[in-house]
């Protein structure tokens, strides 16, 4: 390890960085085939946390001794011999559930200690890794799901996505952040992997440096979501493809040795860059990025909120992508073997994963499009999906995470075909649902996002309740989404939602977007409408 642990002196200390002084998290990779020789019962409650760096939560309750494992998909890229060793983890050891998420990665459940070298086995073979998926390190790197096929990318951000998630993978000089640390490379010039709410954001953008028009990236830093959400902050700078690699590494470099480290809840890189400001986190970036010209002119035209449906054409002649809703993200084994046998059969053997939690299937010729779309996988996971059911993202809730209030997957998924069958809409409301404050699901960012909490009534006691916060975007820079006071319990959210959508449908304009009808009416007659359907 060639860097100083300039914090180590601080006596301030949260305990959990007080236990990564002692044991760097990347340590716990030595340990696992012990413990999977020897069980569950062999694994000290105190090393428990440590299971993160090697992409592992045990999910609820913890002492039943499962695990979830989340897979890396740097830019959400998979090949098929890829594709097929995931279908085979989750029909083997998983009980068949195949879950894509927000960050283009894969999660598995149901798996135990003594699974775990096998699986990793596995996804070494194919060139696969779950570690650093979780823990205080930095996470699957994001990116354009159509790189290098897509007809409106500024440039083929591949290389450079592999190039640094390669860089970190397994990197003890980075193994010990303060917290985790999320990257994006976009060169989408629709913002396909959502810049705005990373800690680390590449865009794309364009500069005339000597006298030459050069593409490139923009770099912005200090998003994040969770309790106390922020938007990511552009700094002054443009850089050349050649320069993103060492750009990402100085920004991680900064959050290691400046961050804060004395209560978790503040530890994330957009505290740092909320107090610091862009102008100064430019100045001390320029001290490990040398020579660097100030920034250019950002290419974004738009925000698709990293939704590809139906046949599209690639930049390659002859060729097509088609995208598909997974109704909340969720697979089953079987299926997940059908679609790599049809991407193989019909295209090119590649499936790519959204961070709308959807796939699509690349390099398919002209003349096979037809035949592909015919196959009955194709029923439930379809190219022209309802508009809520296609818009609908979920965290995994209560019925795996220690951290959730609420179920959140089978209800956004029950409710969207229900909100289908009940009203017909002539433009798609983006929903997102999350069981705590941590946001996976990402409601801030959601036309309608539903956060999970308790509700305390006088028949029933505690139960399952949500939250409803409207408007939220990321067009121009991005704005959250604004919570409406009151509590809708679990049992009732369908038909409120309903009622609450039929007001939208009666008092919008034609082809009004939902967050453009929120700007026009004002959240206060929202509150009101919301306030009179549950009266």
């Amino acid at each position: 390890m060639s860097y100083k642990k300039v914090w180590s002196n601080n006596e301030k200390l949260s305990k959990n960085e007080l236990a990564k002084l002692d044991k760097d998290g990347l340590e716990i990779l030595n340990d696992i085939p012990n413990y999977a020789k020897q069980g569950f019962e062999s694994i000290p409650k105190d090393q428990w946390d440590y299971f993160k760096w090697a992409g592992l939560y045990l999910q609820k309750p913890k002492e039943a001794g499962y695990f979830m494992m989340r897979v890396n998909v740097p830019n959400g890229i998979l090949n098929n011999d890829q594709l097929k060793v995931l279908a085979g983890i989750s029909r083997d050891y998983g009980r068949g559930v195949f879950d894509i998420t927000t960050r283009q990665a894969i999660q598995f459940h149901w798996l135990t200690i003594e699974q775990i070298p096998d699986i990793f086995k596995r996804l070494e073979s194919v060139g696969l890794s779950s570690v650093g998926a979780c823990g205080d390190i930095t996470r699957n790197i994001t990116g354009n799901p159509l790189a290098g096929i897509d007809p409106n990318e500024a440039l083929d951000s591949r290389a450079v996505v592999k190039e640094i998630y390669d860089y970190f993978q397994r990197n003890e000089e980075f193994s010990n952040l303060p917290r985790k640390f999320k990257i994006s490379v976009n060169s989408n010039v629709y913002n396909a992997s959502n810049a705005e709410i990373n800690c680390v954001a590449f865009v794309p953008a364009k500069k005339v440096v000597d006298g030459v028009e050069k593409v490139g990236f923009h770099l912005k830093v200090g998003g994040g979501l969770s309790a106390k959400p922020y938007l990511a902050q552009t700094l002054n700078v443009f850089l050349e493809e050649d320069r993103v690699k060492e750009a990402a590494i100085a920004v991680a470099t900064i959050f290691r040795d400046f961050g804060y480290r004395e209560k978790r809840h503040r530890a994330r890189l957009k505290f740092l860059v909320a107090d610091w400001g862009p102008e100064k986190f430019t100045e001390k970036f320029r001290e490990y990025v040398k020579g660097v010209p100030e920034q250019g002119e950002e290419l974004h035209e738009g925000w698709n909120g990293g939704y590809f449906y139906g046949v599209q054409k690639q930049k390659q002649a002859g060729l097509n992508y088609i995208g598909f809703n997974v109704p909340v993200g969720r697979l089953e084994a079987d299926e997940v073997f059908e679609i790599a046998d049809i991407a193989a059969k019909y295209g090119s053997g590649e499936v790519r994963t959204c961070n709308a939690q959807n796939i699509v299937i690349t390099n398919v010729p002209d003349e096979n499009v037809k035949s592909l779309l015919s196959e009955k996988v194709f029923e439930r996971i379809t190219t022209n999906p309802n508009k809520f059911i296609g818009y609908a993202v979920s965290c995994t809730g209560i019925e795996y995470c220690n951290l959730a209030l609420v179920e959140t997957k089978e209800r956004m998924r029950s409710m969207a075909l229900y909100l289908d069958e009940q009203l017909e809409i002539d433009v798609p409301v983006r929903m997102h649902m999350i069981g705590c404050p941590n946001s996976c699901g990402q409601r801030q960012i959601a036309d309608l996002g539903f956060q999970g909490v308790k509700l305390k009534t006088k028949e029933k006691g505690l139960v399952e309740a949500y939250e409803l916060y409207v408007g939220g975007t990321l067009l121009n820079g991005g704005e959250y989404n604004t919570k409406l006071k009151g509590k809708i319990d679990a049992e009732n959210l369908h038909i409120v939602t309903a009622k609450f959508l039929s007001k939208f449908k009666d008092n919008k304009l034609d082809n009004e977007l939902f967050y453009d009808y929120v700007q026009r009416v004002g959240t206060d007659e929202l509150q009101n409408q919301l306030d009179e359907i549950l009266a």
